[in-house]
């Protein structure tokens, strides 16, 4: 299906709502029936049937089918949070007594789901360096259930062979999940390469504006329906249909969007690869960075989120950066139409939050839709303090 027909048409049957453009919110908590035998067929599948908006809700359905062909997948979820979903993915294919395989550096609270929680309930974690596949090969036991992907993750971008991780996985019976919120499935789809399970921290780029937070895992028919029957229905972590509708409303740019944002990177990434007060820029898609050849072949492009490393001989020159940049928002988070700054100064010494992955000089960068060389700009004002 072409990408514009999800985008604007797909799932929308504009002729039950009166032909309006816009899907409508259908805020209610419940829903009616008018036969006992119409009641009793809806609960042999409350997937696919409107009973009570925890389960399924119409509009909250509009977006599940396009996310879900947007990947490429039978079918998807939504969840209230990134985390949502995440959780929702891995509690689904661990049991006790088990075990997980997981890249080193993934998004933080899916480190901690993993790393500090899950041992509480008897399954353990094995944190690996997921640029090669022998350290992916050698932690694999005999008791391991999951293979847990970021690829690329949203601070450094390392990558993994995505077809390679997914035929090992299927070879030894395990399942595997991938995060694609920097990519998004404009520019990357794993599920095509062999991946089992796909989610995203919606929030970011199929959203797109800054004001839902959302979570999206995309999958099978057969993995979608036993995730919902139990930690869907069961944790009730659900995204409300007015969240649904802003999605939706975010997806109509998404492909416009993602192509504004990766051109607008690329360029202020190369400029800042010949800038004397950067020591280094982290950019999948430059020359410059070790798995450039894996995320050309992987990837079709990859949106705004890069990382460069400041020639500061002391915290107070990076800070001084962040104090006098323009045109940039201090901010968590990424994918919206605003440029953001991630500063890693910002954790600095701070109990709980120091990552060594984060030194001080190190300074994350989303370009968002504004102009590129007005961003540029706001960036010299940092630079010239460095």
């Amino acid at each position: 299906m072409h990408l514009s027909e999800i985008l604007t048409h797909l799932g929308e049957e504009r002729g039950q709502y009166y032909n309006a453009v816009s899907p409508p919110v259908i805020q209610t908590s419940n829903f009616t029936f008018s036969s006992l035998g119409e009641f009793r067929q809806a609960f042999t599948n409350e997937l696919t049937h409107h009973i009570y908006s925890r389960g399924n809700n119409p509009t909250v359905a509009i977006l599940r089918q396009k996310l879900a062909a947007l990947e490429g997948a039978e079918d998807a979820l939504v969840f209230a949070s990134g985390m949502g979903a995440i959780s929702a993915a891995i509690l689904a294919n661990v049991e006790a007594g088990g075990h997980v395989v997981c890249v080193e550096s993934p998004y933080s609270w899916a480190r901690a789901l993993l790393r500090d929680y899950l041992p509480r309930f008897g399954v353990t974690t094995t944190f690996v360096d997921g640029r090669e596949m022998a350290n992916i090969g050698n932690a694999i036991r005999d008791n391991t259930t999951l293979l847990y992907l970021e690829s690329p993750n949203s601070l450094t971008f390392e990558l993994q062979d995505i077809r390679a991780c997914a035929e090992l996985a299927r070879h030894r019976g395990i399942t595997t999940i991938l995060d694609n919120s920097y990519s998004s499935p404009v520019f990357q789809r794993p599920l095509s390469m062999g991946i089992d399970i796909v989610v995203h921290s919606g929030t970011k780029y199929l959203n797109g504006h800054s004001d839902v937070v959302m979570g999206v895992l995309c999958a099978s028919k057969a993995i979608v329906l036993r995730i919902f029957e139990r930690e869907y229905m069961t944790l009730g972590g659900i995204l409300p249909p007015h969240d649904a509708a802003l999605a939706i409303r975010g997806l109509r740019t998404l492909e416009l969007r993602m192509h504004r944002s990766n051109e607008s990177a690329l360029k202020i990434a190369r400029y800042l690869g010949g800038h004397p007060k950067v020591a280094k820029v982290l950019h999948p898609l430059l020359p410059s960075f070790p798995q450039y050849e894996l995320a050309t072949k992987q990837m079709e492009g990859a949106g705004g989120l890069f990382s460069i490393y400041l020639k500061a001989d002391s915290l107070e020159k990076a800070e001084a950066f962040y104090n006098n940049l323009e045109h940039f928002l201090l901010a968590v988070s990424w994918g919206g139409h605003e440029s953001l700054v991630l500063p890693s100064a910002a954790f600095y010494n701070i109990p709980g939050k120091a990552d060594p992955a984060m030194p001080w000089n190190l300074v994350r960068l989303y370009i968002g839709l504004e102009d590129p060389d007005w961003l540029l700009e706001g960036l010299e004002k940092g630079l010239a303090h460095v």
